[in-house]
């Protein structure tokens, strides 16, 4: 048989936003982040582990339809998956693509670690913390000075 077979896992969307070069694992967390659970109305496709055409390793791919990604979404979202790319898709054309951009700072996102960190108590202050490193993605509490690094979706809020 001569050529390649392209097969495509998930249909292709009319309007909405594509979420490529996920960490292999991390897209229900990026639907979490997203607020997509199991009482959303959302369309959304999903696929975890699929082969990367950029390389060796696995990937996950969201296809949100009919939703275009806020910029504090795509910060959230650069925490746990900082190699991600956003395609923009309407009518069927992707009219827009880049890659996630981390931001100096994730206010009101992370849980800190520290149980005394006095953004776990009772006081009316959001987390916030300063990233310090981009690969591998390390942040700093400003309160505290503890340190998260490793899989930052396990202390989303």
């Amino acid at each position: 048989m001569s050529g390649a077979v392209h097969e495509l896992k998930v249909k292709r969307i009319e309007s909405g936003t594509v979420i490529d070069h996920i960490p292999p694992g991390q897209a229900l967390n990026v639907l979490k982040i997203l607020g997509i659970g199991g009482g959303s109305d959302a369309v959304v496709s999903m696929v975890m582990n699929v082969e990367s055409c950029k390389g060796p390793g696995r990937k996950d791919i969201v296809k949100i339809e009919n939703r275009e990604l806020a910029p504090s979404e795509l910060d959230q979202i650069a925490l746990i998956a900082p190699d991600a790319t956003v395609n923009i898709i309407r009518d069927y054309t992707v009219v827009e693509k880049h890659k996630v951009v981390l931001p100096k700072m994730a206010v009101g996102v992370l849980r800190c670690a520290n149980p005394n960190c006095i953004s776990n108590t009772s006081e009316p202050i959001a987390s916030e913390f300063v990233v310090e490193s981009t690969h591998p993605v390390v942040v700093r509490c400003v309160y505290c000075e503890r340190k998260l690094s490793g899989n930052l979706a396990d202390h989303l809020l």
